[in-house]
């Protein structure tokens, strides 16, 4: 399997980390867990806990379907930054239905607990991952839940109710969409290889950087597609659909589910150098079939 180890770990150094109060190292020990009876988490608790999270999940996406074609209350949090309602409501819903899967679990949730420390198992959130898409009634919208324990990512769960499509994956146990098994791509060819990326809310702070290999990517790939919601795209890639994604600028939450989504489909998730093991918050994210992996860092390197 093409794997990059340590993915999804905090990285000390990651001034991420630093600045939004995540713990600077992973947990080390037994201790730090809350309850014996999580100490480790067992493959038939983990299926449980899986089974009962996609469930909660899944139950949320209906909150989704209900206000997708209604009027919006949006707000914004930056100037191109938005929360709705919606939100609010799936992770407020998440939040009590995940807490009774596993009780006295931590979370860390984009719009109501953004600065919680990995230091107990923790269920990371993006209640709605596209929000601009919703808002504009684009039906690439995503809830994304992860559940990180023992200092990785353990489980994970991209649905996109909308679209009627939930992805799911365990670490060491494969992934899949709607119960049918996901594996990346065979393209080993840039001009073959159809590529994902995303634009940060910093855009006029960062478009002298995003635009360089963005040219490289269009030149020497079959094409570039933009989403607008990082946990489908990096599903996509643990489907075969898209080759490879690349990205600067992404929280927690909307990569923590889908960078195990992709490793568990035998594909690749690094930084941008295509060398360093990608960690929650990092500024920059590459993902793909592993075939590719060498090429697409050399295009995003120039």
């Amino acid at each position: 399997m093409h794997q990059l180890k340590r993915y999804g770990g905090i990285r000390g150094e990651n001034p991420f980390c630093e600045q939004k109060g995540f713990s600077p190292r992973p947990p080390l020990s037994s201790k730090n867990f809350i309850s014996k009876s999580l100490i480790p988490l067992k493959k038939t608790e983990l299926d449980r806990i899986a089974a009962k999270a996609r469930l909660a999940v899944l139950a949320a996406g209906e909150i989704i379907r209900e206000h997708f074609v209604l009027p919006k209350d949006v707000r914004r949090k930056g100037r191109i930054d938005l929360v709705t309602a919606t939100d609010l409501a799936v992770e407020k819903a998440l939040m009590h239905s995940l807490a009774e899967v596993l009780p006295g679990c931590a979370f860390l949730a984009e719009e109501t607990a953004g600065h919680t420390a990995l230091d107990r198992p923790t269920w990371i959130i993006d209640p709605v991952d596209g929000t601009t898409n919703f808002a504009h009634q684009i039906p690439f919208v995503a809830t994304s839940v992860a559940l990180w324990a023992e200092g990785e990512i353990a489980l994970a769960v991209v649905n996109a109710p909308i679209l009627g499509e939930c992805f799911t994956a365990q670490k060491g146990g494969a992934a899949f969409v709607n119960d049918r098994p996901l594996r990346v791509s065979t393209a080993a060819e840039p001009e073959n290889a159809l590529v994902a990326t995303g634009f940060p809310y910093t855009i006029r702070d960062d478009v002298d950087r995003i635009l360089p290999p963005l040219r490289a990517m269009l030149l020497a790939t079959r094409g570039v597609r933009r989403q607008g919601a990082a946990s489908i795209d990096l599903a996509y890639v643990a489907a075969g659909r898209f080759d490879a994604f690349y990205e600067i600028g992404l929280k927690p939450w909307d990569t923590a589910a889908g960078l195990l989504l992709v490793a568990e489909a035998g594909g690749m998730v690094s930084r941008f150098d295509g060398q360093t093991p990608y960690a929650l918050g990092d500024p920059d994210i590459l993902a793909s079939n592993g075939r590719l992996h060498p090429d697409m860092a050399r295009l995003i390197a120039g």
